[in-house]
């Protein structure tokens, strides 16, 4: 017998259509094994970030998931410490540890690639070669030794850099993808950010705005906020807060990280917000004035900005205190604990 028919996946959950790469793969299915890893990565990319480990993994299985390959590669290119700081980098396969060591554009020192290998991978000390091996912990031992392995340049890291408009002002089509805000709270965004003295009007919006993560769709957990935000420069934060309405919110010009302990990070760019509502007839910016500590990145929490505006826990809890030594107005009523 021979079948032939059609798959519409639009409504299907991303995790089964996951589910169908190996099997559509055991049957000889190429087509549809194509077909799956294009839409997953045209369509459910946020998803396949945030099951990034299951993805990884599987995607070096077999070598007919190339472009979950590639895909998977070009984030830990640029985003490296995903793996060589995961409790799960000593059981990596080794086929993605190799294709991943191979890239010229790896953005981690090589001392620190080296370190993480002798410390916990051991067991591949045959990718290496023995003379290459022996070569290497000898320079541990006598790092002033000659040795007889050819050694290659360094990478070069490239610094992290805030996004660029893509094409001139009058060829974004902007798409609001919001359920809380409109286009008149995205073109005063879009002004904040620039500093203009003026808001956009709502046909000139001279940015994209990609919805990263949707609280009722990928859930309120750090742990997703992380998997799905950290490493991405320029991220807006938006929250309604439970009973008042209000939409309050915060501008990040840096990244997102899962830093251990908390760290700070310094800018002049960044501010908090509280969008006009119904009960508000204009919106409230306030920017930073004490630029040393601005952006608090921990793994443990979730986005924060200074001690004054952050999300406390799992639970839907926020908190905001209005402090005159780092932000220029209160937004609002000064509050403490709030739910959104």
């Amino acid at each position: 017998y021979i079948y032939t028919g059609t798959i519409p996946l639009e409504e299907v959950e991303p995790s089964i259509i996951f589910d169908l790469l190996v099997p559509s793969k055991k049957l000889g299915l190429a087509k549809l094994v194509e077909y799956i890893q294009s839409y997953l990565i045209d369509n459910k990319a946020s998803w396949l970030r945030l099951k990034f480990t299951q993805v990884y993994s599987t995607s070096f299985q077999d070598n007919n998931f190339k472009a979950l390959q590639t895909f998977c590669t070009d984030i830990l290119a640029k985003h490296p410490k995903l793996i060589f700081d995961s409790d799960d980098f000593t059981s990596i396969q080794e086929n993605a540890l190799v294709t991943l060591l191979k890239r010229d554009d790896l953005q981690i020192e090589e001392s620190e690639i080296w370190d993480k290998i002798l410390a916990k991978v051991k067991p591949y000390r045959q990718l290496l070669g023995l003379d290459l091996w022996d070569d290497i912990s000898a320079k541990f031992i006598a790092p002033n030794a000659p040795i007889s392995s050819t050694i290659l340049p360094a990478r070069k890291k490239i610094p992290i850099q805030l996004p660029v408009r893509e094409v001139p002002v009058r060829e974004i089509h902007f798409i609001n993808s919001s359920s809380i805000i409109n286009d008149e709270h995205f073109a005063e965004i879009s002004s904040w950010i620039d500093r203009c003295s003026s808001i956009y009007d709502v046909t000139k919006i001279p940015y994209k705005f990609i919805l990263l993560l949707r609280g009722s769709k990928d859930g309120f957990t750090r742990e997703t906020f992380h998997q799905l935000c950290d490493n991405l420069p320029g991220t807006i934060v938006v929250i309604k807060v439970n009973n008042t309405n209000e939409i309050l919110g915060g501008y990040n010009p840096l990244v997102w990280t899962s830093n251990n302990p908390d760290k700070y990070f310094a800018t002049t760019d960044s501010f908090i917000f509280s969008l006009k509502t119904q009960n508000l007839p204009n919106s409230i910016l306030s920017r930073i004035i004490h630029a040393n500590k601005v952006i608090r990145c921990a793994r443990y929490r979730g986005p924060a900005f200074v001690g004054s505006f952050l999300m406390h826990n799992d639970s839907k809890k926020w908190y905001y205190f209005h402090n005159n030594a780092y932000y220029e107005k209160p937004l609002g009523s000064n509050k403490s604990w709030f739910f959104y």
